[in-house]
């Protein structure tokens, strides 16, 4: 790794939940970034949360935040509907960017993205962070030294109980499918691009995508209608020859699970238990299952991580954030693209389109695909 001091990127957050919650720490925790600077659009909110972090430098205008000559880099971590608007602008002022999933809340929001990453040539990522968990980090070096042989069959499933009518409401904006809502492109989308950057992409989708409760009661005695979604079933079929079966619902009260499995002609991968206390088995055919052991790997600053589930998605970017360096001498990396981001929004697109009708559709490789998309706007 490049030595890189941490005031070399100068970082600015634009988004205080998730930003504030995992952004920043993990910002601190990697070498070679310093986030100094935050913008939120409410000012008390903003206040509160900069005055926790130790962050003198706030601001509630985006629009004059990307475009500040002192940032070097802007980490969008704002609701979906902003991702694009945010984005976009930060390219043409000439910052690299840095963007949470879902990339954007269409497709074709998400090919514009691409090409104008593209054509600034700024260096750019989408936060699929979960790819540098421990254990996701040590699935992938089994796989890639061979394990599994010729894939055969990927299955995850995932449950909670965020939904439920027995919890309080989230945020409006997460019932709204049309500001990027749903937990197929809220939670399962991690999913899907571990598994298309493990095994290849699909070549074709079939899905059943819904709502179970479309209408939500209100505090104050309102009604929210809902039009994302709580439970989905994926399948695809993946351009190696294997199949992938994927399903989320977080309508199940007291439902806390994770199952992930990885079945090949070498070897096999299990992984199962609570979402935040998973237990891996990897093994050969002839060796068996044993205990998975997961990546030891530290960030440079671990000691800015929180414990809990925010420490260790903020473990996870971290480490992410690291492997990212190289790419601001021009150099690739393994950090997931804009375009990686625009396959799992292709995804969940003909999920929805077979859902409501159209059966198996098939996806176009990513070269026609995005230009495609790019057309439909």
């Amino acid at each position: 790794m490049a030595d890189i001091s941490k005031s070399d990127l100068r970082v600015g957050v634009v988004g205080v939940g998730w930003g504030a919650l995992v952004q920043v720490p993990a910002y601190r925790a990697a070498a070679g970034f310093e986030p100094v600077a935050l913008c939120a659009r409410t000012p008390e909110r903003l206040g509160k949360v900069a005055a926790r972090l130790g962050v003198d430098d706030t601001s509630t205008d985006w629009r004059s935040f990307v475009q500040r000559d002192d940032l070097d880099v802007i980490s969008v971590a704002t609701p979906t509907a902003l991702h694009a608007d945010i984005t976009l602008a930060a390219l043409e002022a000439g910052k690299a960017v840095l963007c949470e999933k879902p990339l954007a809340t269409t497709a074709s929001e998400a090919a514009e993205m691409v090409a104008a990453a593209k054509a600034t040539g700024q260096p750019t990522g989408c936060c699929f962070e979960n790819r540098w968990s421990p254990e996701w980090l040590a699935i992938t070096e089994q796989v890639r030294s061979g394990l599994l042989g010729t894939p055969y069959v990927a299955r995850v499933s995932r449950s909670g109980s965020y939904w439920h009518p027995s919890r309080p409401l989230q945020s409006a904006w997460m019932y709204d499918r049309d500001q990027g809502g749903g937990y197929l492109a809220g939670m399962l989308i991690h999913d899907l691009d571990y598994l298309c950057a493990l095994l290849g992409p699909p070549v074709a989708v079939c899905a059943d995508v819904r709502s179970s409760e479309p209408v939500r009661a209100l505090p104050d005695g309102g009604e929210l209608r809902v039009t994302a979604d709580d439970t989905s079933a994926v399948l695809l079929r993946l351009a190696c020859g294997a199949v992938a079966i994927l399903s989320i619902s977080t309508v199940g009260a007291h439902a806390d699970h994770f199952r992930l499995e990885l079945f090949g002609s070498d070897g096999t991968v299990i992984g199962d238990g609570a979402l935040r206390d998973t237990r891996y088995q990897a093994g050969g055919v002839a060796g068996g299952l044993a205990p998975l052991t997961p990546s030891t790997r530290e960030p440079a600053f671990p000691e800015h991580l929180a414990p809990g589930l925010a420490g260790h998605a903020s473990r996870a970017m971290a480490l992410m954030l690291e492997d990212w360096l190289p790419a601001f001498d021009g150099h690739t990396t393994p950090v997931p693209t804009f375009e990686d981001g625009l396959l799992s929004l292709r995804i969940i697109d003909a999920a929805h389109r077979s859902s409501e009708g159209a059966g198996w559709v098939p996806l176009a490789p990513a070269s026609s695909a995005a230009a495609d998309q790019m057309e439909t706007r």
